[in-house]
């Protein structure tokens, strides 16, 4: 962890709500993704979610048919989605799996087009769309682009 993590957590030692409120469960995947308040914490949006997750969807690409895969991945222009989308890049690109990663903020309906034009088997999206600035999310995308 992070220094500014550990503080993160100094702060709110003590405070038995806002601890539980981080910690009671894990983000779990509603419509096409993860969305949660970021910080630190198993129910928050945090890089060691994105780690986390990202593993997951690797797991599950490697299990498909095929030995050439491609995954895409884009951000929008929330807090640190820049810094999760690489992050994301850099699990997948570790396991084996070739990466497609846009290099400035992209739409959603550019990526799923760019999942089908480059014949990737799946997308990453890091955004948490209509949700208050302090959301962060991570959408998956099959290669149908859907």
């Amino acid at each position: 962890m992070s220094e500014a993590e550990k503080d993160e957590l100094r702060d709110i030692a003590g405070d038995e709500k806002e601890i539980e409120s981080r910690f009671f469960s894990r983000l779990e995947f509603g419509t096409a993704g993860l969305r949660g308040i970021m910080a630190v914490g198993l129910f928050r949006m945090n890089i060691h979610v994105i780690r986390h997750t990202t593993q997951a969807f690797a797991e599950l690409i490697k299990a498909e048919p095929g030995s050439d895969k491609c995954v895409a991945i884009c951000f929008d222009s929330r807090i640190k989605s820049d810094e999760f989308a690489r992050e994301a890049a850099c699990i997948i690109a570790g396991n084996g799996i070739s990466v497609r990663i846009f290099d400035a903020l992209r739409p959603t309906p550019e990526l799923s087009f760019a999942i089908r034009e480059y014949g990737c088997i799946a997308g990453i999206n890091i955004t948490a769309s209509h949700n208050p600035k302090e959301y962060n999310g991570y959408k998956v995308y099959w290669a149908d682009g859907a």
